[in-house]
């Protein structure tokens, strides 16, 4: 899903159209012929101009930066972002050798943990990344507060790397591409300068956000008040302990704050299931959830990036959705967006279907009636005379392999050899189970001269194969097949 603007054009009539004019890469933005239909000329989206074919041209023509060696790895690491992720917690962890921790000081670090990575769930990512909702900007000025306690970067640059790389996930664009490996995506695109420049993401919608700009602005003044002195001051003030506050609310929180939210850029393209969409890295998992304030279930957010919900089951761990809904219903919020409950469920059944081709591509189905030789009823009753065949609804079957294990008894079948048995089959001695329809399809070794007798069609096809998946061309075929639709019946996969 384009996180560009919608762009508005309404001609009067056709004669107003023109053929589209494919801009070159580096064309002057301000020349092109597209900047006419841009909401606000003053912030023309940086994306608005790029060519069709930009993800394969610019990975042809850009140039990457050598591989991280040996020879080169102290000039190729970002040496401030290592200071802070490296020194973080080690500080944090000597100070607490030293530090009694208080169980005023524990609670006040996991709610403040809380605050602040709320900050960049319910803030930095599905508000601002993803506009999945409005907010007042009392709402927006508390997220942009703590969410700089959380010390990732100011709201603007968080989120045109996030844009990037939900645009070009698992493309080289792509800042935390998650196929470079589970360090990579987790905290190596931060300390490791990176390779290549990611890829164009337009954020001017954030850029005319007054307070977008003035966190980006005072970031560094906020980040030193948010991410230490606040914890710090109200540990101190509301129960004297000063330096667990630091310690505890400070240091050591913002370690799990800084691991929390990089989950989401590693374990949540690593670990779960793909229950809407394989095509990407991203799944689902609950201990994803745990870790990430409800970010884990991140196949359904890359497939529904503007849905302000990362769970769409009431029972699924996602305290920012239930955050969001609660400022909503408080009247700090509004416009919460979720997907089309309908194109929900075609992205889950999409994959179930998958999931039910690829275990029907496993099994072993009965013979294609094509393949079957015709038989004749003289032919039939001449064979039976020297193996153990049955005529059932127009088929010759071999019953020689199930003459002993027939729960019924072998005599029941002995007696139908070189016979008709159609009647008794379907319910004139045993109305027969679907398993041993099932069963008696696989043992088919040829097709009766003339079909099966009239009224039997549905019971022709096998209860298996009914339903079938099938790809949609294999659709136009005519005939049965077991690759594709049978008894007029099957399901798209």
């Amino acid at each position: 899903m384009s996180t560009v603007p919608p762009v508005r054009s309404t001609p009067s009539s056709m004669e107003t159209l023109t053929p589209p004019i494919t801009p070159k890469l580096n064309a002057d933005p301000t020349s092109q012929p597209s900047k006419k239909f841009i909401d606000d000329p003053e912030h023309v989206p940086a994306d608005v101009n790029i060519p069709d074919n930009y993800v394969s041209y610019t990975l042809k023509h850009q140039k990457s930066l050598p591989p991280l060696g040996w020879d080169n790895w102290y000039t190729e690491l970002n040496w401030l972002h290592v200071a802070i992720l490296a020194g973080t917690p080690v500080i944090g962890l000597v100070g607490a050798y030293y530090t009694p921790l208080r169980w005023e000081t524990a609670v006040w670090s996991v709610v403040y943990y809380y605050m602040t990575g709320l900050g960049i769930t319910a803030g930095y990512h599905r508000l601002w990344a993803h506009r999945s909702y409005n907010a007042s900007k009392p709402l927006q000025y508390v997220l942009a507060f703590v969410g700089a306690g959380a010390v990732e970067g100011s709201i603007k640059w968080w989120s045109r790397g996030h844009r990037a790389h939900h645009r070009y996930t698992d493309t080289d664009l792509d800042p935390y591409n998650a196929h470079r490996g589970l360090l990579w995506s987790h905290i190596g695109w931060m300390v490791v300068k990176p390779r290549r420049k990611p890829g164009v993401a337009d954020v001017s919608d954030l850029t005319k956000n007054e307070i977008v700009r003035w966190q980006h602005k005072y970031y560094l003044s906020l980040v030193v008040i948010m991410g230490f002195l606040f914890p710090t001051v109200v540990a101190g003030l509301c129960w004297g302990d000063w330096q667990g506050g630091y310690i505890y609310a400070g240091l050591l929180r913002l370690c799990f704050v800084h691991h929390s939210t990089f989950c989401v850029n590693s374990l949540a393209h690593w670990l779960g299931e793909t229950p809407f969409d394989d095509k990407h890295s991203p799944r689902d998992h609950l201990v994803t959830a745990l870790v990430t304030i409800g970010e884990g279930y991140h196949n359904f957010h890359h497939q529904f990036p503007m849905d302000y919900r990362n769970a769409i089951k009431w029972y699924q761990y996602d305290p920012t959705k239930w955050f969001i809904w609660s400022c909503q219903k408080l009247g700090l919020a509004s416009h919460l967006k979720s997907f089309p409950d309908n194109e929900v469920r075609k992205g889950q059944l999409t994959m179930q279907l998958k999931r039910l081709r690829e275990t029907q591509e496993t099994l072993s189905w009965p013979t294609d009636n094509s393949d079957l030789p015709v038989i004749s009823w003289e032919s039939y009753l001449e064979q039976a005379k020297s193996r153990p065949v049955i005529c059932i609804a127009g088929f010759i079957h071999d019953v020689s392999d199930f003459l002993d294990d027939h729960p019924g008894g072998r005599h029941l079948l002995t007696k139908h050899i070189g016979r008709d048995a159609t009647t008794a089959f379907f319910g004139g001695v045993y109305d027969h189970s679907n398993a041993a329809h099932n069963l008696l399809a696989m043992k088919r070794v040829g097709v009766l001269h003339g079909g099966s007798p009239h009224g039997l069609e549905d019971k022709v096809i096998p209860p298996s194969q009914r339903l079938r998946i099938a790809r949609y061309n294999e659709i136009g075929g005519s005939g049965y097949s077991s690759a594709a639709l049978s008894d007029g019946e099957g399901l798209l996969g």
